[in-house]
C-alpha cells in the first residue's frame, strides 16, 4: 500500500505546527505582571477607548483605492493581451483580431467609467481633508 504524497504532506505539516505550538509553549516564560497583561498598541500606552467611531473619509478613501486597484487589475492583462505577439507555433496567443476593436471599445467604456467615478468623487469633495 502507497501513501499519497498529499497525504504525506499533510501529515508533515500538523507535525510541523504541533510541534512549534509546543516548543513555544515550553519555552516561553510564564511570569504573569500587570505590564505584561496591558494591551500594546504601537509601543504607545493605551488611552481611552479603542472603540472610537473612524470618520467616514477613511472609508471612502479605502473603497477608492479597491476601485481604481481594481481596475489595475483588468487593465493590465488586457494591455498584455492585446499587445501579444505570435508563440512559436506562429499562433495569435493575444486577443484575435475580429475582436480586438470591440474589446477596445469595451476597456474605453470600463476606463470611462472609472473617470467619470473618480470627477464625481472629486467633486463631492472626498480628497479634501479637512
Amino acid at each position: 500500500m502507497t501513501i499519497s504524497p498529499l497525504l504525506v504532506y499533510i501529515i508533515v505539516l500538523v507535525g510541523f505546527v504541533a510541534t512549534n505550538l509546543i516548543l513555544a509553549y515550553v519555552a516561553s516564560p510564564h511570569k504573569k505582571s500587570v505590564v505584561k497583561e496591558m494591551p500594546y498598541e504601537s509601543g504607545m500606552d493605551p488611552i481611552g477607548d479603542a472603540r472610537q467611531p473612524f470618520d467616514v473619509k477613511f472609508y471612502v478613501v479605502a473603497i477608492l483605492f479597491l476601485v481604481f486597484d481594481v481596475e489595475l487589475l483588468f487593465l493590465y492583462p488586457w494591455a498584455v493581451a492585446a499587445y501579444a505577439a505570435k508563440d512559436a507555433a506562429g499562433t495569435n496567443i493575444g486577443i484575435p483580431k475580429e475582436l480586438s476593436g470591440t474589446v477596445f471599445a469595451v476597456m474605453l467604456v470600463f476606463m470611462a467609467t472609472l473617470v467619470i467615478a473618480y470627477i464625481y468623487a472629486w467633486r463631492k469633495g472626498v480628497f479634501r481633508w479637512r
